[in-house]
This record gives structure tokens, C-alpha cells and sequence, in this order.
């Protein structure tokens, strides 16, 4: 593994359990619209793409969606980011990373993201939040994990990018960056890990030169 000068990491299933959150999120919007729960493959894939595209699948009606845009952006977010768990160890393990690499996020979230940071007390901790209003495309493109490299002015291979699903993977692949695969085993990655501790143990391996 080569040195690692930038260390970037997904938001939902990494940085935080959201499952409870966003499940509360999209199943009141739902009913909001008379429309039953989501169901497990529904779930899964609002788990991983924008809030945009999850509409587009849960209202295939195209004037129900637009009332649905509509009444998220006035009920917001707020009220479901405490239902977040931060991952175990999160905020110590980034301030020791923080000592040798930068640290960035990379993620299909779109607005929620300043809110989430500050409501959780970690905002401090990153030097760069890329979400998905700041592509043109969102993950599975590398669009994100190359603009971290940009802005870094790193290669490709000096950063490493950590994600749960499917859509990190390729996006990882796409830009050819280190993926480390967070607590999901049935991805294609150059590493495995099942918590922040043992990222911290990766990098500690991989001394920065």
C-alpha cells in the first residue's frame, strides 16, 4: 500500500448508523402522501443514493414527487439527525488521523450535511465536505472522490476512501483511488474493516513519508 496523504469517508453506513434516521425520514414522507412504508430493496437504495434520485423511485408520479420535494423542504432534516448513532471512536480516531492526513468527506447527501456535522459536533474535524450539489454527477461516478484529489493536489493513489456500499465501490474504482471497504465484506476493496479503530491501525501501517 502506498503512503496515504488523504483519508476520505462516505457519510451514511461510516461515519454514522443512519438506517433508524432516514427510515423515519422517507416512511413519514411517505405517509405524509398516503403511501405504505418502504420496502427492504426501496430501503437500500435510498440508503445509498441522492435524496433526488430516492424521490424519483418512491413517486413515480411525477406531480406527487413534486409535492413531496416540496414538503421536505419545509419539514427539513432537522428533526431526524438525532436519530443518527455516530460510529464508535469516530471523533478520537479523526483527530489522530488528522495529525498526518487530511480528512474529507465524499457524499450523496445533499443539504443535510452542514446540519448533520454541527448537530453532531464534528464539522471542525474535515478540511473538505464534497456533497452531491457539488458535482455534476453524484456516486457511482468519480465525480466526488476526484474533486477531493483536486483540491488536495494528491495523487490518486495518496488517497484512500472509505465506504459501505456498492455505489463507493465503483465510485472508488472509477477514480482510481484506494477503496477500504467499511464493515461490508461482499465488496470488491484493497482493504477490509469493521470499525474506526482499524482504520486507524491501516494508516498506522502506512506511514505518510
Amino acid at each position: 500500500m502506498k503512503s496515504i496523504r488523504v483519508i476520505t469517508f462516505d457519510c451514511d453506513g461510516v461515519l454514522f448508523d443512519t438506517q433508524k434516521a432516514n427510515r423515519m425520514y422517507y416512511d413519514e414522507l411517505l405517509a405524509r402522501f398516503g403511501l405504505p412504508p418502504m420496502d427492504a430493496d426501496q430501503f437500500d437504495y435510498a440508503q445509498m443514493h441522492t435524496v433526488e434520485e430516492s424521490l424519483v423511485l418512491l413517486f413515480p408520479d411525477p406531480g406527487l414527487r413534486n409535492a413531496a420535494h416540496e414538503y421536505r423542504k419545509t419539514r427539513g432534516y432537522g428533526p431526524y439527525i438525532r436519530h443518527m448513532e455516530m460510529a464508535p471512536g469516530l471523533k478520537g480516531v479523526l483527530s489522530r488521523l488528522r495529525e498526518e492526513h487530511a480528512i474529507a468527506i465524499a457524499t450523496n447527501r445533499t443539504d443535510t450535511m452542514p446540519s448533520v456535522l454541527a448537530q453532531h459536533g464534528i464539522e471542525d474535524y474535515f478540511e473538505l465536505v464534497v456533497t452531491a450539489l457539488d458535482v455534476k454527477r453524484p456516486k457511482p461516478a468519480p465525480d466526488p472522490l476526484l474533486l477531493v484529489v483536486d483540491h488536495f493536489k494528491v495523487g490518486r493513489h495518496e488517497m484512500a476512501y472509505v465506504g459501505d456500499s456498492a455505489l463507493d465501490e465503483l465510485s472508488a474504482k472509477a477514480a482510481g483511488v484506494c477503496f477500504v471497504a467499511y464493515n461490508n465484506p461482499g465488496l470488491e476493496a484493497d482493504f477490509h474493516i469493521r470499525s474506526m479503530a482499524e482504520l486507524e491501525d491501516l494508516m498506522a501501517v502506512n506511514p505518510v513519508s
